[in-house]
């Protein structure tokens, strides 16, 4: 009989300010592993007792003051803490690590990439860019091992992933040459993508969701901005994959919500 592995993703957007959501997600849906992005912390003041107490011992921490920062919490053993500064500014970006049967998982949050799709008028578009292009340049040079790539990649890139294509291609997350570049990683490596893989577009599925809504779910404008994708061979261990939507409306919220594949191997 196979072994079902669970792995769930979330921009949680501060886990000090929203520990309790983390907990409530943690009661309820009980993942093998949480990769977490914009855990907004230092790793010497992370909230790590409450993982703990839940049976979740293995804690990769990448961590910095007030941005970024990301985060492999796990029930099961991890090994290889890897971080790549795919910025080159040293930014805490990526964590990776491998389980004792050989598959690696990166955890990634790519920047967001500010407001101006001109990286002459906004450097930090251009920032973006180039953070894509070094992840490319070591997709393309990775060997053979299974792989699952998740986190917040800040990009929708299918036109049924917004909830506007027409009004959104101007917008940083959905510009033509965002989504180019985030079709040569994925082509990089063969990297399949599980949420269209079991969802296949034109279905709704959005992981975003703006907190200047005042009305979230009414106006639903959201975008698919939180992935994860394998190599080919452990897409055929994929067995299902969801995103958590009720968690938009929990209390003190993220704007985004986790997204969760289980595995069978």
């Amino acid at each position: 009989m196979a072994d079902i592995l669970r792995i769930a993703s979330w921009n949680i957007n501060s886990v000090r300010a929203r520990i309790d959501i983390v907990e409530q997600f943690l009661a309820q849906e009980s993942p093998d592993i949480l990769c977490l992005q914009e855990t907004k912390v230092i790793d010497s003041i992370f909230p790590a007792a409450m993982f703990r107490q839940r049976g979740y011992k293995h804690l990769i921490l990448h961590g910095q003051p007030m941005h970024h920062g990301v985060a492999i919490i796990s029930r099961v053993p991890v090994y290889e803490d890897d971080r790549f500064d795919w910025q080159a500014n040293g930014e805490a970006r990526h964590v990776g690590v491998r389980l004792d049967n050989g598959v690696r998982i990166e955890n990634v949050y790519v920047p967001a990439g500010g407001d101006i799709p001109d990286r002459t008028l906004n450097p930090k578009f251009g920032q973006k860019l180039d953070f894509l292009e070094r992840m490319i340049a070591w997709s393309s040079a990775l060997d053979k091992k299974p792989t699952i790539l998740t986190g917040d990649f800040n990009i929708a890139p299918l036109e049924s992933d917004v909830w506007s294509h027409k009004q959104l291609l101007d917008v940083v997350s959905h510009t033509p040459v965002e989504c180019e570049i985030l079709g040569r990683l994925q082509a990089s490596n063969d990297w399949v993508d599980l949420g269209r893989h079991f969802h296949p577009a034109p279905q709704r599925l959005y992981t975003w969701w703006s907190y200047r809504a005042k009305d979230w779910a009414a106006s639903d404008r959201g975008r698919r901005l939180d992935h994860m994708w394998t190599t080919p061979d452990l897409a055929a261990k994929a067995v299902s994959h969801r995103v958590v939507e009720p968690a938009r409306s929990w209390t003190k919220p993220s704007d985004h919500i986790p997204i969760i594949t289980e595995f069978a191997f």
